[in-house]
Parts: C-alpha cells; sequence; structure tokens
C-alpha cells in the first residue's frame, strides 16, 4: 500500500511539472512576442478594434471584437496575444496530462508539451492572425475531447459530459468565425469530441451534439451581423479576380462584357501580374483598387467569372493546380519578423528575442525546409488517416490526420496565396498525432462506458447514468 500511495504521489508530481514548464513556456512566449506580431493585416484589424476604423468584413469581424473587448478591459493591445499564448499552452498541458494519465508514459506527455517549442510551431504562436486563432481553438477543442476520453469510463454526471461537449463546440464554432475555411478542418474533431465524450453515441445523441455545434455558430454570427454590423466588402470577389486575370488571356479581358472602367482595370491587373510575376493575390498586387474595393466591381466580377470559368475548365485547372503545387513544394513566409511598419506606434518589446526567434526559425527552415512545406504535412496527414495505429489514440490519430488532410486539399480552389500559415493548422494536428502514435500504441482504447453505449437498448435500474444519454 505504501508503494501504490508513493507512485500516486509521483504521477500527481509529474502532472504539476508539466503545468510549471507550461507556465514557463507561457511566459517566455509572452516575452518574445510583446506587444504580438503584427502584419498589414493584423494592424487593420486593430485599427478596428481602436475604433480608428469602421468594423468591416474583409477580416474576421469577431477577431476586431473581441481583441476590442479586451482592450476595453485591459487597455493593452498585447492583451489578445497574451489570450492566444495562454489558450496554446493550456491546451498542450491538457493533452499532456491527458497523455501521461491514459498511458503513463513521461516521454510521451513531455513530447506533447513540447510540440510548443518546434520551429514549425512556435514561429506564429504569437502572431494576431485569423490563422492562428482558428489552429489554436482547434487545438483546444482536442484537448476538450481528450479530457473526455480520459474520463469516458467513468460515470459521468450527464452535466458534466454536456458541459464538455459546449465547450468543445464553442471553441470548434469560433475556429469557423475567423476562418470560414476553417470548418473542413473542424468538422473531424468535432467527430472525435462527440466520439471521446460517448464513446458510441446514438442517433438522438448525434443529433443533439450537431444542433450544439450549429446553435455555437450561427447565433454569434447573427448577433455580429445584426448588432456590430460589419461593413460588407465582397472579399470573396478576390478569388474570382485571381482566376480572371490569370487564366484569360489579356485579348479575352479587353474583349469581356463588363464596364469599360472594369475591363480596363482586369487588363491592367493581368498585364501588371505577369510583369511582376505575381501567381497569386492579384488584388494586393496587381489590381488598380478603386476607392471601395471590391464592393462596386464584385458583382459584375462574379458574373464574368461564372461566365468565362465554365468555357475554360482546362486553363481554370491548370492554374488553380499550378498555384496548389507551388502552396506543396514552395510554401512560402515561414516567419513573420515583428510588427509591420504602421502609423500606429507599436513596435515590438524586445527586438533581440525576436532576433533569437527569427535565428531559430529560419535557420531550421534552412535545414530542414520539409517542415515548412505543405506537401510533408498532407503526405503526413494521409498516412495518419489510413494508418492511426490500434492503441489508445487510434481515434483521435486517425481525426487528428482527417482534418489536416482535408484543411490543405480545401484550399484547392480558394488558395489566396502560397504561405505556411494555410498549412499551420496541419503541422500541429498532424505533429501531434505523431507524437501520439507512441505513447498510445501499448495501451488498450478505453471502453466504452458511456450512456451512448446502450443506445437501442432497454436501459435498466442497474446503469441509472443511461437515462440521461440521449
Amino acid at each position: 500500500m505504501g508503494q501504490t500511495a508513493w507512485m500516486r504521489r509521483g504521477r500527481r508530481h509529474w502532472a504539476w511539472g508539466l503545468a510549471a514548464v507550461a507556465v514557463v513556456c507561457c511566459l517566455a512566449t509572452i516575452l518574445v512576442f510583446a506587444p504580438g506580431y503584427l502584419s498589414p493585416d493584423s494592424l487593420d484589424q486593430l485599427r478596428q478594434a481602436e475604433g480608428k476604423k469602421p468594423l468591416t468584413d474583409w477580416h474576421p469581424p469577431v477577431l476586431s471584437l473581441v481583441w476590442q473587448a479586451l482592450i476595453a478591459v485591459t487597455g493593452s493591445i498585447a492583451s489578445l496575444m497574451v489570450l492566444q499564448c495562454l489558450v496554446f499552452w493550456a491546451a498542450l498541458w491538457v493533452l499532456a496530462r491527458c497523455v501521461w494519465r491514459l498511458t503513463a508514459s513521461r516521454g510521451g506527455s513531455l513530447a506533447v508539451l513540447g510540440l510548443g517549442l518546434t520551429p514549425f510551431v512556435l514561429t506564429f504562436v504569437g502572431v494576431v492572425w485569423k490563422d492562428v486563432h482558428a489552429a489554436f481553438a482547434l487545438l483546444a477543442a482536442c484537448a476538450v475531447a481528450f479530457t473526455g476520453l480520459l474520463l469516458r469510463d467513468r460515470d459521468l454526471r450527464p452535466a458534466v459530459r454536456w458541459g464538455l461537449l459546449w465547450l468543445g463546440v464553442l471553441f470548434l464554432a469560433y475556429a469557423m468565425l475567423v476562418r470560414k475555411n476553417a470548418f473542413l478542418a473542424a468538422i473531424p474533431v468535432f467527430v472525435m469530441l462527440v466520439l471521446a465524450l460517448w464513446g458510441a453515441p446514438g442517433r438522438r445523441t448525434w443529433v443533439t451534439c450537431t444542433a450544439a455545434l450549429v446553435a455555437a455558430l450561427v447565433v454569434p454570427a447573427a448577433a455580429i451581423s445584426l448588432f456590430a454590423a460589419p461593413q460588407q466588402t465582397k472579399q470573396g470577389a478576390q478569388i474570382m479576380l485571381d482566376d480572371l486575370v490569370h487564366v484569360l488571356t489579356v485579348d479575352e479581358l479587353r474583349s469581356a462584357d463588363v464596364s469599360p472602367a472594369l475591363r480596363d482595370r482586369l487588363v491592367a491587373s493581368a498585364r501588371e501580374c505577369e510583369r511582376v510575376g505575381a501567381l497569386s493575390d492579384a488584388y494586393w498586387a496587381c489590381y488598380r483598387r478603386p476607392a471601395d474595393g471590391l464592393r462596386g466591381d464584385s458583382g459584375e466580377i462574379t458574373s464574368l467569372w461564372l461566365r468565362e470559368m465554365s468555357g475554360h475548365v482546362p486553363q481554370y485547372l491548370q492554374y488553380r493546380l499550378l498555384l496548389f503545387t507551388t502552396l506543396l513544394f514552395e510554401t512560402d513566409y515561414p516567419y513573420k519578423a515583428g510588427v509591420s511598419r504602421n502609423d500606429l506606434g507599436v513596435e515590438v518589446a524586445h527586438p533581440r528575442l525576436r532576433d533569437m526567434l527569427g535565428t531559430y526559425v529560419k535557420g531550421m527552415a534552412h535545414d530542414l525546409p520539409w517542415l515548412f512545406r505543405g506537401w510533408f504535412w498532407l503526405a503526413v496527414a494521409l498516412v495518419l488517416t489510413l494508418r492511426p495505429g490500434k492503441g489508445a489514440f487510434a481515434m483521435p490519430v486517425r481525426a487528428l490526420g482527417i482534418s489536416s488532410a482535408a484543411y490543405i486539399l480545401g484550399y484547392l480552389p480558394i488558395m489566396p496565396a502560397t504561405d505556411y500559415r494555410y498549412v499551420y493548422w496541419p503541422a500541429i494536428a498532424c505533429s501531434l498525432g505523431l507524437f501520439l502514435l507512441w505513447p498510445g500504441r501499448g495501451t488498450p482504447p478505453p471502453p466504452p462506458k458511456s450512456p451512448g453505449a446502450t443506445a437501442g437498448r432497454t436501459l435498466t435500474a442497474r446503469r441509472p447514468a443511461d437515462a440521461g444519454s440521449q
């Protein structure tokens, strides 16, 4: 008995040790990235958060509104970066703790926590981007799912089970609100969450959980649209503009059935993109933007795209495949160096720490470039999907693989550029999946002692918890 008590104390001490490491790493990350690394996109959202510019839907309004609320409470623009660092390291700690509790693997739990220090993950931890927020929200939902997996073989009260579900779907909803195409990555994580909490959920459980996810997404989206009323920018036309100026020839654009002003802009844009070698992002790189951006042109651009792409299917597919292979094999922008020039007076708080981080990330990107390439993470995602192992984490590993592969492949028709941030979530998810293969291989999956395991059977008094399963 004394030995058992000693072992229990050792388990608790290791869990607290993981927490201490996570706290130190979180504080160090906040120090390095203070007040948050900001690109022109980030600065645009900061201006909206501070009320210096009207709220628009070009970037996700929910991010600007959250930033606005944090600034109102703390008085600091660094508050959003601090929040995302806290969420990131808290999620990794929860995952590491669950791995430790489920497998008793010190190395496995430490590897999961150490994921945050790898160069291909650490590079963006303090960058205020919607891609980063989406990735961390998905990671937090995974942490909730692993908590459910840890507790699944216990007689949980229905309130606890549903409370965990709501926490998970709120993270998933936020991921989809800040990054529209994140729904491709969120659905497999949602399935993992439900299976982790119920094991063998019945039909009514699936319907109720799905309704919770839809409500968590629709209600805040409707509230933002109704009360915040962001200006409509018609950003979707940006992708169609890319297709038009890269698929159609200059002669075809010159004879396009659009207004003369738009026709001239399209022709000039196609010529400029060819001159500067811009394969994508024509709106920013080549387009003579009118004062209202895309709002005035979006209708004609959409109509022209629908008419012309149907007659240029081979050229369209070639262009999109070329852009996608560039994302996979020539992935760009692996590091965001501090704060872009701005008129807000925002600068990096610790330039030497920034330079140290840049040396670490860019050095690893030079020495091990495949860690920052889309093809590598797509390949890993497919392997995890097809060969997730047979241990305790087979189901989560497969879900992470499907989530990553779906997210990368989903960029094929809509990719605006070839930046590494578009494969940032797959890099995190696939790394986590790889780290889970090792400690989970010798541990059998927990039995589905959940209320959902009895779906479709006659309930008995011997299992009172089953009464609330559906």
